[in-house]
């Protein structure tokens, strides 16, 4: 081999190393650029990802919504806000005013007790029923039922004070008032089972279509302001024209009670 093509070679392979250097580095440039571009997307990612998390969570929640909605009032009631809810003949001059929460198992307990009896004195005008419907319950052990419940109450009570009262019985019986701890009635579903026990509510389009699109939701949540300004901290409690009466046990000590009351 000549010298000179020895120097042709040479430089040939120096040429070829030189190139494949080159391809290698840019290679290896492509390969950081795209792990820096992965990684900051992955950060852009964690980041929003944080930020819809945060943006979430001071989101309001369901019944912060309600409180702003258009009130609206259920039927038979009275006041500017349709907070009044008495149900009894007019000519009655007695008024026993009612204090629950849905969730109560006390009040549970007094409306499978006495509930019956209340509603024979007030059908014979003995007196008129004022209702107060309180939610302190899903403060205190967590939920929705009592405010969705009352809501409910509002729909029956839109129907016919007899049907609110029905209703009202329904949910605090034995068969289908859950514990304190268990939220049914948070649940549409559950509301409207119990209402198809009651036959003025049964199959009721109307009422159907308020219960689950929380009509009066926000008419519950003024109620439950109401409840909270009365100064009563405790369910059932019971008053004869603004005198509390101790809560009785038995429908014959509730008699005792309402007469000894109606008398003083």
């Amino acid at each position: 081999m000549s010298a000179r093509n020895s120097q042709q070679n040479k430089a040939a392979a120096r040429e070829r190393l030189r190139a494949e250097r080159e391809a290698q580095a840019k290679k290896d440039k492509t390969r950081r650029q795209l792990l820096v571009g992965g990684a900051v997307v992955a950060v852009l990612a964690l980041a929003g990802g944080i930020g819809y998390g945060v943006m979430k969570l001071n989101e309001p929640s369901y019944w912060d919504k309600a409180a702003k909605a258009e009130l609206v009032k259920p039927k038979n009631t009275e006041g500017e806000d349709g907070l009044t809810v008495v149900i009894g003949k007019a000519d009655a001059k007695k008024t026993l005013e009612l204090y629950e929460d849905s969730r109560c198992p006390a009040c549970a307990g007094f409306e499978q007790a006495v509930g019956g009896q209340v509603k024979k004195d007030v059908d014979a005008g003995k007196y008129k029923l004022r209702y107060f419907g309180a939610t302190f319950i899903d403060n205190a052990a967590k939920g929705e039922g009592s405010k969705n419940a009352l809501s409910a109450l509002g729909a029956a009570l839109n129907v016919s004070p007899e049907a609110f009262l029905d209703y009202k019985a329904a949910l605090y019986s034995k068969e289908l008032h859950p514990e304190e701890t268990v939220d049914s009635f948070a649940k549409d579903d559950y509301l409207l089972k119990v209402a198809d026990t009651v036959p003025a509510l049964k199959g009721n389009a109307e009422f159907k279509k308020a219960v689950e699109d929380g009509t009066y939701d926000r008419w519950a949540l003024e109620m439950s302001k109401a409840f909270n300004k009365s100064g009563v901290t405790g369910t059932p409690t019971l008053k004869m024209d603004g005198k509390k009466i101790d809560t009785p046990q038995t429908p014959e000590q509730f008699t005792a009670a309402i007469d000894k009351a109606i008398a003083g």
